[in-house]
Order: C-alpha cells, then structure tokens, then sequence
C-alpha cells in the first residue's frame, strides 16, 4: 500500500494553484487523492494495532483537515499542499503519540514524540531526567534509532529551566521543550508499494523512546504509579 504517484501530482499543483477557484475545479481530483491517503492511513492503523494499543478509530480520523486556519497568518493560502495525521496512544498507561506528514519533494517525514507536553507532564519527564538520565541517553544513543531517527529534535530553552541548575549533567536534555523524531522519506519511497510496511517499521522503532517516556510520565521519582486504579 502506498500513497499514489497521482496524489503527490495533486499537491504539488495545488501548490501552485492555491486558490478557491482551481480547488473547486479539480474537487474531484481531490475526492480521489483523499481517498487513496485514507486508504493508506487505513492500511498504517491495521499495522500499528498489532504492535500497540491506539485509540485513533479509523485512518479517516487519523487526518488533518487540508483546509487551513488563515485567520491569524500572513499566508492566505486556504488550503495545505500535504497530508498529515497521527495515531494516538491509550493513555494514561501508554504515553507518546504517532505522527506522518506525506508532502512530495522530499518532503515526506515519520516519526512521533511528545510535542509541546503540558506544564506538570513537562516537570515530570525533567524530574525524573534529572534523576537519572541514564534510561533516555541508552535509547537515543542506541546506533538502530540513530540510523533510523539521527538525533533527538524539539524546541529547547537556551538556559536551564526553572528550578535546575545550568551545570546540571542533564542539562542538555533539561532544556526539552518537546521531544521527538522523525525518519525522511524520499518521494520514491513514499509512492512504492512497500511504504505502509517501512513506515511502520518507523513506528515501532519509536517504542524503547516511548517506553522510557511513558515510566517517567506514569510513575513518581520512587516509582510509585501515578495511575489510579
């Protein structure tokens, strides 16, 4: 299962012609590439939830609107040239969130993380880093995820965050603001009929990074589970 050659055609001339009257002209064209990305996200859904619990219903759920927000942009441009979805986790037991952004040029990324984790989620992971990091630094130094990921992304404080001292051993990964990674795909990859299998295989290499993040976020700093029962 893959995305179709014609649906990347599709984005990459809506590109160039993002505007309300060529969408209405070529709505059909768009029925169609929506069709083939659902079935894709269908066919990445099926995959997952034989390796993990997620609570996304179905690939259609999983996508974001093509329809942009303008009202707060400079950029009018009312519509997106990619597809984008993510799957979600069962919480508060499985934590970390499933992510794909399907945009030819090169443009294609799977991966996942913790984006932008709420304020007593965000001091719980620094908490339990500071204590000891050792569990996070084994998973990303780990040569698989470096080939598959390279290194740990997110936005960062440019000095320690509140209540941790700037020459703490932990600093680097004390100034997360969000973790997480993604792996590139080329558009060749993406349109091949093997691309749902490699994006899984994507997926699942996240799980020791999800594992660890999830012991932080549902356990206290003496290992007590913070799930009630």
């Amino acid at each position: 299962m893959n995305i179709s050659p014609s649906n990347f055609e599709f984005l990459k001339t809506l590109a160039e012609n993002n505007n309300r009257e060529w969408f209405a002209d070529h709505k059909q064209d768009y029925e169609v590439a929506h069709e083939n990305t659902i079935a894709v996200a269908d066919a990445l859904l099926a995959r997952l939830s034989g390796y993990d619990q997620i609570t996304t219903p179905t690939g259609k759920k999983s996508l974001m609107r093509i329809y942009r927000d303008v009202r707060f942009s400079k950029d009018k441009s009312p519509y997106k040239s990619r597809w984008a979805g993510g799957f979600s986790r069962s919480k508060p037991a499985l934590r970390g969130g499933y992510y794909f952004h399907l945009e030819p040029g090169g443009n294609t990324i799977v991966g996942g993380g913790f984006y932008q984790p709420n304020a007593e989620d965000l001091r719980l992971i620094r908490d339990h880093i500071a204590m000891d990091d050792e569990p996070l630094r084994k998973v990303i130094s780990d040569p698989k995820f470096k080939k598959t990921f390279g290194s740990l992304q997110g936005e960062q404080l440019k000095t320690a965050p509140k209540g941790f001292e700037k020459d703490h051993p932990s600093i680097d990964l004390l100034r997360y603001k969000s973790m997480y990674v993604f792996k590139s795909f080329t558009d060749k990859e993406v349109t091949s009929p093997d691309f749902v299998e490699n994006a899984t295989a994507v997926f699942l290499a996240l799980r020791p990074f999800f594992d660890v993040m999830t012991e932080y976020l549902t356990t206290d700093l003496n290992g007590i589970s913070l799930i009630e029962k």
